[in-house]
């Protein structure tokens, strides 16, 4: 030996993902400078968390519970609560009990449990495309390859992409980060084609209380009910989360599926993270108990639906050269796409950066990192004033782009 020292390395994954990720870590990076207006995450208005009762329901759950809050609970989650969420999303035609749900630290770990269950390295996954950053950075270390669903195709037939896939994800609901609502008759057919190809049908909904124009539609697991009254045991993988609605920082979330599943998730959480904190399990308990996320929801949507016709309004003035878009009846995102196939968001990132603005480009969202002709804006964290000020500095950010 020569004396000198070596540095412990990074496992392969690690440099691989450290050298492939940048984009994300500068947008994260970035929304954090004060003088930033950020367009990129998808986040709540915090003055729509509703401190006031949810530290009421806090005190009273630590003065009355403080075994269950402070201390360790069951890795399924706390009886109650599943009781709770089973209630809340059994229908006529769907009958939940407390062994179809399971409650998780988060959306995020909850996608991070599915990979673990289901994926090894080298098997496929079928995913609605473009999709949640979230999803492919839970997924990424198992090593998956994709099959990618355009679900807005009309003529999209699921077969192809559930044969040889261990699971199929979605999400119907505004979806992240298009905005989209996945139309019945294709959430029809995922659901038939989960039935008869034996394929696990993955339904993210974090977004579906957030709707603003028209009628709700019935969610994957809704469609697969075959109200014959006993509990569910379908394909279908329900998640759900308290973050969209009431505050993000519970970190409260929930798995609906069959029993077995279940039983298999619950394995994998307990080398995860044991338990989900029983006092903000307590405190989801409590908003579902006294009707709290049903009497926000008039509240987000009276405080979103102008955030999103001012984001609108202020692209038809100032981008309208540059992209299309819809306008998304629900959720917190519209997707930009850019008129000139030329055009990289990914570089535009930087010169928005410059600008003033943090978006969300599109390549992120792409299971292959290729896809660069789109931006993610998310509208419901900014004022209307501050939405029109952050799209003028994107309008600013394409001159320089297009200059360069």
């Amino acid at each position: 030996m020569d004396g000198g020292s070596r540095k412990p390395r990074t496992s392969g994954f690690v440099r691989w993902l450290s050298s492939t990720n940048d984009v994300t870590r500068v947008f994260l990076a970035a929304s954090a400078r004060p003088d930033m207006i950020n367009l990129a995450g998808g986040l709540p208005a915090p003055q729509t968390y509703p401190a006031e009762e949810l530290a009421r329901i806090a005190r009273q759950a630590v003065l009355d519970h403080p075994t269950e809050t402070l201390g360790y609970t069951a890795i399924e989650g706390l009886p109650a609560l599943r009781d709770a969420i089973a209630a809340r999303f059994s229908t006529p035609a769907l009958s939940l009990t407390r062994e179809n749900v399971l409650v998780t630290t988060s959306g995020m770990q909850a996608l991070d449990l599915i990979g673990k269950v289901l994926v090894d390295p080298g098997d496929r996954i079928a995913v609605q495309c473009p999709t949640y950053l979230g999803a492919i950075d839970a997924w990424r270390p198992r090593a998956p390859r994709y099959h990618a669903m355009r679900l807005e195709t009309e003529a999209f037939d699921p077969a192809p992409a559930f044969t040889g896939s261990k699971f199929a994800y979605t999400v119907p609901n505004f979806s992240n980060p298009t905005g989209r609502l996945v139309p019945l008759d294709i959430r029809q057919r995922l659901v038939t084609t989960a039935r008869h190809s034996g394929t696990w049908l993955v339904e993210d909904d974090p977004y579906g209380g957030l709707l603003f124009d028209g009628t709700p539609l019935p969610g994957l697991l809704d469609l697969d009910a075959d109200g014959q009254g006993g509990p569910y045991d379908g394909p279908v993988v329900r998640m759900g989360t308290v973050s969209k609605e009431i505050a993000p920082g519970l970190r409260v979330g929930w798995m609906i599926a069959a029993p077995e599943m279940i039983q298999a998730l619950t394995l994998a959480k307990q080398g995860s993270d044991l338990c989900t904190s029983g006092l903000t399990q307590h405190v989801a308990l409590g908003a579902l108990q006294t009707g709290l996320i049903e009497r926000i929801q008039p509240t987000l949507r009276a405080l979103y639906r102008p955030r999103r016709d001012a984001l609108i309004a202020a692209l038809e003035e100032s981008l309208a050269p540059w992209f299309t878009w819809e306008i998304p009846v629900g959720g917190m995102f519209v997707w930009a796409v850019a008129r000139d196939s030329a055009i990289n968001t990914d570089t535009l990132l930087h010169h928005a950066l410059d600008a003033g603005v943090c978006v969300s480009p599109s390549s992120v969202f792409d299971v292959d990192g290729q896809f660069r002709r789109a931006v993610r804006l998310n509208f419901t964290l900014n004022a209307p004033d501050r939405l029109r000020e952050g799209v003028l500095r994107l309008a600013r950010a394409c001159a320089a782009l297009r200059a360069a």
